[in-house]
């Protein structure tokens, strides 16, 4: 509509004045409606359950209510004035209060099994624990929820769910009354390093993802190097006499035949003699028979004497025969350079001279060993395996065998297991042929021998450094926003290098590999005691 200012008679000041006027209150007005506005959307939020405003508390810990009558009581009231933070209550646990309703959450360890236990309030006095439906959802850091039922005991609700380590995690605890809905929010950070990437690069810790892995299962059992007795000899003279002369020192390596000593021995010289008396009767007899033989095909003489001389014969060469036994049963040969009584002591085989018990002029007895020779070519590692064991140690199986002193591995193959335990020991011995061209296998040494006890491919595995130990329990550092958790696992079999994790890991979770142990100690520095 057109004012025609003229009618009216109003004059220009006026107009300019009107002006102001109505600007202003147009001005006005939007500011009311849009505070109305904004009161409103802040009632409906916090009467409505909708929470907006929980975001801003510092505490993480809040409560919303809803009811038929649309929060009309609360109207007016800043959102401080009818809240109040947990407190300690009666029982250990955290109090929440709205209006005259309170619970009382508790995180208890019953029978070792940790539990959420919740007790019901009203102005302060306990409630029956049927006065309210009670309920929970447990969020933890890495995004898993666990929904918690309760039942009632004694005077208390007690989660039906166990709620298992780490407890670090936010809880929503909803009570429905008969009239009315109350949520309350618990958060708990039990087990948790906070570490900013900065901080988790300065420390070196290496972030890995748990995944698939064929793992052997490896059983490692004790060992000892021992001479190989199938290529070690004991060497004794086999007669008695005097050391002439030594020609091998102790540690020598030698050939097959060489000559270890020359010994001098009445008892040869018999044994030579004997021989050489023995094959002269023999050529003697041999004569005899041939001559006997002649004359009684020429019917000259009686048969009588050629079956003497034929008798005299067998006996000759039965008797070179003993003699040359004799010799050769003490490593004798029918003649000597130096003498009827000297004989030499020869290497039985190519080997090292780990003993020697005879010195120039010393007399020595048959039976004495005065050299052990041993190919050290070849090695046996002992294996002690304890009866539970014995079925995984099998003839045929390879092996790896670790020197304990320093570095150093090789590869052998299970040549014989003992039939019998030891009483004292309760073990069965078990062997391994060892190839040892360098002579790094020494005998004595002390050995772990890794027996492959099965081989399979596992769906959840981690490095063996990641696996740390808290309160004798095994755990694996998490990544999570904003740091680490320390989540217990149960771990299965490992190959050195990677370890099976049965329980308490999913596949694709990322893990403090390297470096795990600088977040145990970081722990250990800011742990605080449970307090359920």
């Amino acid at each position: 509509m057109k004012i025609d200012t003229k009618k009216l008679n109003i004059s220009k000041k006026q107009l300019v004045a009107i002006a102001a006027i109505a600007v202003t209150g147009v001005v006005l007005g939007t500011a009311i409606l849009s505070n109305k506005t904004s009161k409103t959307a802040e009632d409906d939020g916090h009467g409505h359950g909708s929470h907006v405003e929980a975001k801003a508390h510092s505490d993480g810990e809040h409560h919303g209510k809803t009811s038929g009558d649309g929060h009309d009581h609360d109207k007016g009231h800043a959102d401080g004035e009818h809240h109040e933070g947990p407190s300690k209550g009666p029982h250990g646990g955290k109090l929440f209060k709205e209006g005259d309703f309170g619970l009382e959450a508790l995180l208890a360890e019953d029978g070792g099994e940790p539990r959420l236990r919740i007790w019901l309030f009203s102005k302060d006095k306990p409630l029956p624990n049927n006065a309210a439906k009670v309920s929970a959802t447990i969020t933890r850091l890495t995004g898993e929820t666990q929904t918690l039922n309760f039942a009632p005991d004694k005077d208390s609700l007690v989660s039906r769910e166990v709620v298992p380590e780490p407890h670090a995690f936010e809880i929503s605890i909803v009570a429905q009354t008969a009239t009315e809905s109350f949520m309350f929010v618990l958060n708990q950070e039990e087990g948790k390093v906070e570490l900013s990437d900065a901080q988790i690069k300065a420390a070196s810790i290496g972030i890995d993802t748990a995944g698939p892995a064929r793992i052997k299962s490896v059983l490692q059992l004790p060992g000892e190097i021992r001479l190989n007795e199938d290529r070690t000899s004991h060497i004794v003279p086999r007669i008695a006499g005097v050391v002439e002369s030594v020609q091998v020192s102790l540690g020598q390596a030698v050939r097959r035949g060489q000559v270890l000593a020359v010994i001098a021995s009445p008892a040869a010289s018999e044994l030579r003699s004997e021989l050489q008396i023995a094959q002269k009767r023999l050529t003697l007899a041999k004569t005899t028979y041939e001559r006997e033989k002649r004359l009684w095909e020429q019917k000259i003489s009686a048969e009588q004497d050629y079956l003497q001389a034929k008798q005299a014969l067998h006996e000759a060469e039965v008797a070179v025969a003993n003699a040359q036994q004799k010799l050769s049963a003490l490593g004798l040969t029918s003649g000597s350079s130096g003498g009827l009584n000297r004989f030499e002591l020869r290497a039985p085989f190519d080997g090292l001279v780990i003993e020697k018990h005879l010195s120039l002029g010393e007399a020595v007895k048959e039976d004495a060993v005065v050299f052990t020779v041993s190919d050290l070519g070849q090695v046996w590692a002992e294996i002690n395996v304890p009866a539970k064991d014995l079925p995984l140690v099998r003839v045929g199986e390879k092996v790896t065998i670790k020197a304990t002193a320093f570095d150093a591995s090789a590869t052998g193959t299970i040549t014989f297991v003992g039939s019998l335990i030891g009483e004292q020991t309760r073990m069965a011995k078990a062997r391994v042929v060892l190839s040892n061209p360098k002579g790094v296998w020494r005998p004595g040494l002390f050995v772990s021998v890794e027996v492959t006890a099965s081989e399979a491919e596992v769906p959840v595995t981690v490095a063996s450094d990641a696996i740390q130990t808290l309160g004798d329990k095994p755990v694996v550092f998490v990544k999570v926003n904003g740091g680490f958790i320390a989540q217990p696992v149960q771990l299965g079999r490992s190959d050195g290098k990677r370890v099976e994790v049965v329980q308490g890991l999913k596949p694709g979770a990322p893990y403090a590999a390297a470096g795990s142990f600088v977040l145990k100690s970081e722990l250990g520095k800011a742990s605080a005691e449970h307090t359920h």
